[in-house]
């Protein structure tokens, strides 16, 4: 039934996408700043208990209300409900409209738009960023959007839901990198009400997390990509990036399509906080680069292709295990 789900979820999604600033998020972004307003004392203790809350409540709350459809109305219902969760945890066109803005304006020979379209994207300072630059960047911020907004969604979804929990995994990989990128707002662009501890916290935290999402997008990439190039650079290259889930994703995005990245970071446009790639405000490094191709907008087209072969690489999974417990 997660095959339903995901299929009638992406195809909503594709055809009416919730806006960026909608009241879903609206409420839990609000849930975490409640969180960390009230129970942020500093301590390391503290700071677990206020993230198990953040992320915990909202999960648990989806699973209980699964079981409750399940019980009462039985499974054409609950998937409904998964549906409609799997809809506002998704979120690829909430990034795709600029990424394909970007391309756009770099397939009329517009760079400076493209500029002032990233800059806007992600909430940079980007100068006179060179073309090249100006590609890698978008290629990592798409590739790691997609990830974090489709893949790694996916994964937990589909671990958990297997498991009978119905869309709770959803909500629990959601609301893992909601917490972090709340929690991890530079000083100067937010009151400053979360402290150190805490921002450590749900950084950690979702590293945990996302560990295992990273590698299942990397394998994916490789299956769909250039196999050979994508687990070798991920073998040798990830350790560049300072994140290491990051540093999976772009370097297996590296080998599969060939291309050159990873480099000098974007700074905050308000207090020269390094953004983190694909997010909008997580604190990041420079990293070094993978070898490659100096990247070129044919690579964008690439992009798109890598990612599409992936859902289409996930729906097929899905519709055999469905397939296999129908028939088991």
């Amino acid at each position: 039934m997660s095959f339903l789900a995901l299929l009638f979820a992406l195809f909503i999604e594709q055809a009416r996408p919730l806006a960026n600033d909608n009241w879903v998020h609206r409420s839990l972004r609000a849930w975490t700043t409640w969180l960390s307003q009230n129970l942020d004392a500093g301590h390391a203790r503290l700071a677990w208990t206020t993230w198990s809350l953040a992320v915990g409540a909202p999960t648990v709350l989806a699973l209980l209300v699964h079981w409750s459809l399940m019980f009462f109305f039985g499974w054409p219902i609950a998937i409904l409900w998964s549906v409609g969760v799997l809809y506002a945890s998704l979120g690829f066109r909430q990034f795709s409209h600029h990424f394909t803005d970007i391309r756009d304006a770099l397939d009329v020979g517009d760079e400076r738009l493209a500029r002032e379209l990233l800059a806007e994207w992600q909430h940079v300072a980007v100068g006179t960023l060179p073309r090249s630059e100006l590609l890698r960047h978008v290629i990592e911020h798409s590739v790691l959007s997609a990830h974090r907004h489709v893949f790694g969604v996916l994964t937990w979804f589909s671990l958990l839901a297997a498991l009978g929990l119905g869309p709770a995994g959803a909500v629990l990989y959601r609301m893992s990198e909601l917490v972090s990128r709340t929690w991890s707002v530079p000083l100067g662009a937010s009151p400053g009400w979360v402290s150190e501890t805490l921002q450590t916290t749900g950084r950690e935290a979702w590293r945990k997390v996302d560990w295992l999402p990273a590698r299942m997008t990397a394998v994916a990439f490789a299956v769909v990509g250039n196999f050979e190039e994508a687990i070798d650079c991920w073998r040798n290259h990830a350790q560049r990036f300072p994140d290491d889930n990051d540093g999976v994703v772009l370097s297996a995005t590296s080998g599969a399509l060939g291309v050159r990245l990873g480099g000098e970071a974007l700074r905050s446009e308000t207090d020269g906080v390094t953004l983190h790639s694909g997010a909008d405000l997580h604190e990041t490094q420079d990293s070094e680069s993978t070898p490659g191709r100096e990247p070129e907008l044919a690579h964008l087209a690439s992009v798109v292709g890598l990612v599409w072969r992936t859902v289409v690489l996930w729906m097929v999974l899905l519709a055999l295990l469905t397939l296999a417990r129908l028939l088991g």
